[in-house]
């Protein structure tokens, strides 16, 4: 998929997303005008979910990442993403647990065991933390010997403060970088949106057992009373 149709594709998605949301939150209000007991009692549910879909949409609609010549994957920005995103990444606390994280995980360390040559690490589909945590921005011009190891006696081409920040060290790396940060925003926006597309699918299944069972039973009762 290019460039411009993923970029089409992410449109769309945030569109629908939009409409989602806003058709939720309008059914909610629907649901409060009836006397109904079943569907007055799933208002504020409708409500929340409306509003927790258009938060999440505004918190995650940011950054998309940037595309670098000769690599197959994108680099990200911390700038690009939201206020919030950034307040609580730049949270020293926040940030020195996840940095722990990535020490330990050992992601970065494997990348040469994954991408034995030079060509196949610049063709490798890098995930955006490994993309901002695992090596230099490439704005610096590092020369890279290696899928972990950059020749850092390079002068850096850009001002870009990641740049002195990155060190070849395993326990270092890039992980005080924004490059960093914004990989991680990138991540978690990913895996929101995933997480808010079950929570909407999981809640209209149980709404509609809900909103059946409640009218089931509504109507038992209405059917022993006119026995009476």
């Amino acid at each position: 998929m290019g460039l411009g149709t993923s970029t089409f594709v992410i449109r769309w998605i945030n569109f629908l997303t939009v409409l989602l949301a806003v058709g939720v939150i309008c059914f909610g209000v629907w649901m409060s005008t009836h006397h109904d007991g079943c569907r007055k009692s799933l208002t504020l549910p409708v409500l929340g979910i409306g509003a927790l879909i258009l938060l999440m949409f505004i918190i995650t609609n940011n950054g998309s990442g940037h595309a670098v010549t000769g690599l197959s994957y994108k680099e990200y920005q911390l700038r690009d993403y939201s206020s919030w995103f950034v307040k609580q990444l730049n949270n020293t606390r926040n940030w020195e647990h996840l940095r722990s994280c990535f020490v330990k995980s050992e992601d970065c360390n494997d990348l040469p065991n994954r991408y034995k040559s030079l060509k196949q690490y610049k063709l490798a589909k890098l995930s955006p933390i490994e993309a901002g945590c695992c090596r230099p921005p490439s704005a610096c011009g590092y020369p890279a010997i290696n899928a972990s190891y950059y020749d850092l006696s390079f002068h850096p081409v850009s001002t870009n403060n990641d740049c002195k920040l990155y060190k070849n060290s395993p326990s270092i790396k890039c992980y005080s970088c924004d490059s960093c940060k914004a990989g991680v925003a990138q991540y978690m926006k990913t895996e929101w949106r995933v997480v808010a597309i079950f929570n909407v699918v999981l809640f209209v299944v149980l709404s509609t057992i809900y909103f059946v069972g409640c009218c089931a039973r509504r109507n038992a009762a209405r059917s022993r009373s006119s026995k009476v």
